[in-house]
């Protein structure tokens, strides 16, 4: 009955072959029409790059541009010694039609430096300041027209206040004195009229401009923090490497006992977690703010903030007691399955033992995946700044010219000018009517499609040349005899003479769904102002079932390019013959597949805990290496958090093959199991160790599984 089931529901079982020694050597292309439209997209990648560079302009993101559309600071031109683009009135910068047209409606110009010191033009215009007071004017201005001809012309600003360079523009050099916001040590202005003003009038429109643009103060210190600390972070990642790879060397030879290690040793990490948070919390009580709430405190850009209150400490600690408790539960209701696991791990640390190069081939990866990140990010920017300068119409009032394009060279004689006398016509953003520039959001999807593409590919290409590698040592019968030479170097050429198109073929499967999910995102952000909750909440039930459909995908083809490198079939015929086979070995999926996963995740969180723990110790302060000590810094946690995500893709990449050996030898070993039955004429492949255990594991769970039934 159930040979019945496992023959009609999920396939045929591999029958026994005396001829089948592993990976087939004489295999022929499989998929080669996407092989071929693999090529013709690269092809047409490689031509809209082409088109991007010839039309793009990165100079358009690195240098701010005044209203004519020209570049500030850029060699070459005639502002190659002004640097700074001034603002007429920085307070318009706090309208919403910045968001429209991310151009603020008031006049810009570069400048040598920004204003500092506090001038209007009705006091400047006749006196010794006026020269001073010129270089901020438009270029080529001349004192022949009346005070208020100038202002309405918008030829001069009507009041310079102290400012400083952020990013290449200048902004008010707003500071507190007393409670009371201040620019310089002015309070009040006259305007172009001659009437007296509170200099906080035109400090709260600063004061929203600068609001707007807190996110790129944050950006700028935490580059800031980058340049002085990156020595520093480097020395982490290396540090976070050596280990790695010590870990992964000592589970070559003590696998059994470095899992445990590794196991005791997450759980003192967070442990120690938990008692830092507690005494943090405990030393905080009775200081003065340390108990306002982390919701009446709000958001603050300097983070550091909230390390002074006790409720930040007490969510710490909670989080790390749930993860903690968690830990600790998995570990006691998994710990028969933990044994069955670490003899796989054993097995795959034999494996990774005799082909160690595989422990170099991320580095492979990660190269490639960074040519494409290159040629992608390169492309969208040369694309996004492939626009023509566009010029409108600015005005203050109710003119009905204003949002049109216009000529600045021909604008002030034009009917427009007349009519709207107030307004002025200004460089908006970059864009063009042209085929070219409609065709441009077209350009961008293909792009980021392509990168998607690519990038999955790579790592296809990856998990293959792993797989073929590790299942030529699992069916070597006699280890490691009849190991192949170079098995991973065979295995990598087999997956590009052969397999390209089959790579190809998963890769674009899955970035189909990538890209959908994007453009699901895209959607999401711009139906968050709508009120309609029904396409809110079909909008969150398709991103849901995409992200599940990807995970999926992602699973059938990483088993599917373990039977591609093995047998060097078509994709599609892998990935049935992969799923069929895990479907009739479900239970022992069950038993291993998560909880392998689960102990990587813990060496990971090993490695990652203990390197963050060292660089939090040295950041702040309370550790030296050597005479050295950490640079002072704006945000201690910007080089703490780089090295920990640096730390965990480095662990990651190594305990990615780790993974993928395991994957492979589970794969074949359900193979084995079907193909062969340990007798003198079929013998098993497997391990007399892994053998036993996996045997003994698989019954006790088929045996529980009828229990249930």
């Amino acid at each position: 009955m159930e040979d019945e089931r496992k023959d009609g529901a999920y396939g045929t079982p591999q029958k026994y072959d005396p001829t089948f020694k592993g990976p087939i050597y004489h295999r022929g292309c499989t998929d080669i029409i996407c092989c071929v439209f693999l090529l013709l997209a690269i092809v047409g990648y490689v031509a809209v790059g082409i088109i991007a560079w010839t039309h793009g302009d990165p100079r358009k993101v690195i240098y701010p541009t005044d209203s004519r559309g020209e570049f500030c600071g850029q060699k070459g031109t005639k502002n190659a010694n002004k640097p700074y683009l001034f603002y007429f009135n920085i307070g318009k910068c706090a309208s919403p039609l910045v968001l429209l047209e991310f151009q603020c409606p008031t006049p810009q110009i570069c400048v040598e430096k920004c204003p500092d010191r506090y001038l209007t033009y009705l006091n400047a215009h006749k006196s010794q300041d006026f020269q001073y007071y010129k270089q901020f004017c438009v270029p080529g201005f001349q004192n022949t027209k009346g005070v208020t001809e100038v202002l309405r012309d918008g030829d001069c600003p009507a009041v310079l206040i102290p400012s400083k360079p952020l990013a290449q523009r200048c902004f008010p050099a707003i500071h507190a004195h007393k409670g009371v916001l201040m620019v310089g040590n002015e309070t009040t202005y006259e305007d172009g009229h001659g009437s007296r003003k509170n200099i906080t009038e035109l400090v709260e429109g600063a004061k929203k401009a600068n609001g707007v643009l807190e996110a790129r103060q944050l950006a700028m210190r935490i580059f800031e923090d980058y340049t002085v600390s990156w020595y520093w972070i480097v020395i982490g990642l290396v540090i976070a490497m050596l280990m790695s790879l010590l870990f992964i060397v000592l589970l070559r030879f003590l696998a059994g006992i470095m899992v445990w290690v590794m196991i005791i040793m997450v759980v003192l990490v967070l442990g120690y977690g938990i008692f830092h948070c507690y005494m943090e919390y405990v030393r905080l009580r009775g200081e003065a703010g340390s108990d306002i709430s982390l919701v009446d405190l709000g958001f603050q850009t300097d983070l550091r903030v909230y390390l002074h209150l006790r409720q930040t400490w007490m969510a710490f600690m909670i989080i790390l007691s749930i993860l903690e408790a968690i830990i600790i539960l998995l570990l006691i209701f998994l710990r028969k399955r933990i044994l069955i696991a670490i003899a796989l791990i054993k097995e795959a640390s034999r494996a990774v033992g005799y082909v160690m190069c595989s422990l170099l081939y991320p580095l492979v990866t990660f190269l490639l995946l960074c040519l494409c990140i290159a040629y992608w990010a390169s492309t969208a920017v040369f694309l996004s700044t492939s626009n023509e300068a566009v010029y409108k119409i600015f005005d203050d009032g109710t003119c009905q010219f204003a949002g049109k394009t216009c000529n600045p060279e021909t604008f002030t004689s034009s009917n427009e000018s007349r009519l709207c006398p107030g307004a002025h016509c200004q460089f908006a953003f970059y864009g063009g009517e042209s085929g070219y520039h409609r065709a441009l959001l077209g350009l961008q999807i293909f792009n980021a499609f392509m990168f998607f593409w690519l990038a999955n590919f790579v790592l296809a290409l990856g998990q293959v040349t792993l797989a073929g590698a590790f299942a030529s040592y699992y069916w070597a019968l006699h280890k490691p005899d009849d190991l192949p030479a170079f098995p991973l170097f065979s295995a990598f050429g087999r997956a590009l003479r052969y397999h390209t198109g089959s790579l190809a073929f998963g890769a674009l499967i899955l970035a189909i769904v990538q890209i959908i999910r994007v453009m699901l995102e895209y959607l999401d952000q711009r139906l968050k102002a709508a009120e309609n909750k029904f396409a809110k909440f079909l909008m969150t039930c398709l991103k849901c079932c995409f992200w599940c459909l990807e995970k999926f995908i992602r699973f059938l083809n990483r088993n599917a390019y373990i039977m591609i490198a093995i047998y060097g079939t078509n994709f599609c015929t892998s990935a049935r013959n992969a799923f069929f086979l895990l479907m009739r070995n479900i239970i022992r999926v069950a038993v291993l597949d998560k909880v392998t996963d689960f102990l990587f995740l813990l060496g990971k969180l090993l490695i990652v805990g203990s390197v963050g723990i060292l660089a939090f110790f040295f950041f702040t302060h309370r550790i030296r290496i050597v005479q050295d000590t950490a640079p002072p810094l704006n945000y201690y946690w910007v080089p703490i958090l780089t090295v920990i995500i640096g730390s965990y893709l480095i662990a990651h990449g190594f305990f990615s093959v780790y993974g993928m050996c395991v994957d492979t030898l589970f794969l074949c070993f359900c193979e084995d199991l079907e193909r062969n039955d340990g007798s003198q004429e079929r013998p098993y492949f497997m391990s007399p160790e892994l053998r036993d255990i996996l045997l003994k594991g698989s019954a006790e769970e088929g045996k529980r599984a009828e229990v249930e039934e």
